[in-house]
């Protein structure tokens, strides 16, 4: 891949990213005490990396206060984000959808020649809907050896992972909204990350003051 190749796929301007969590994690990595740590689960959905909502305040609450299984957050929070998305493997362009396509033929045939079953995507132990997969071992995979192609052949790698879900129950009968759809980005390169920020909450009587 060279320069001329993703100057329309990378974006290298800032938009804000959300992440649930406790809230003496998020003061501390505010205050730079710790670092941010990079989620390596063999499920996730967008490969290793560090996980925001792409501007979406709201459903980083929600997963802060309703996490995912038996797991609890004491005090949930909100740690907010300035992030530059660089060289990004952008799942709603076209040029990126097509080489994870090629990337899951090659695992596959990869998998294939030593007779190895592929991971598969599959259901939370004791979820009611068969269809939301939200343990998705094959697409971190298929995500993971497009990266490791990509190093392996010398080619720029990607900062950063973004993609749009399609996610939850139809707000109406026949509705093609869904009540959990959003954007996802996972960053790989922590430079990519300008900053991070204490949300603030509305003021609502600001035209008061004016």
């Amino acid at each position: 891949m060279n320069n001329s190749s993703i100057i329309y796929s990378s974006d290298q301007g800032l938009l804000l990213g959300f992440h649930g969590c406790d809230q003496s994690i998020r003061d501390q990595i505010i205050l730079g005490q710790i670092r941010m740590k990079a989620s390596h689960n063999g499920y996730d959905w967008l490969g290793s990396g560090m996980y925001f909502w792409q501007n979406n305040y709201a459903r980083a609450i929600d997963f802060a206060k309703n996490p995912p299984g038996k797991s609890k957050i004491e005090n949930p929070a909100v740690l907010g984000a300035a992030l530059s998305l660089g060289n990004c493997l952008d799942l709603t362009d076209k040029l990126h959808i097509d080489k994870i396509r090629e990337s899951y033929h090659f695992l596959k045939d990869t998998f294939s020649k030593t007779n190895t079953p592929l991971p598969k995507n599959r259901p939370a132990p004791g979820s009611h809907n068969p269809k939301d997969k939200v343990l998705r071992e094959l697409d971190y995979s298929v995500i993971e050896a497009l990266h490791k192609e990509t190093m392996e052949m010398g080619e720029i790698p990607f900062d950063t992972v973004r993609c749009v879900f399609i996610e939850g129950n139809p707000i109406y009968e026949d509705s093609g909204f869904y009540d959990q759809t959003h954007i996802q980005v996972c960053v790989r390169n922590p430079n990519c990350i300008k900053g991070f920020f204490l949300p603030r909450l509305e003021d609502p009587e600001w035209y008061k003051a004016a």
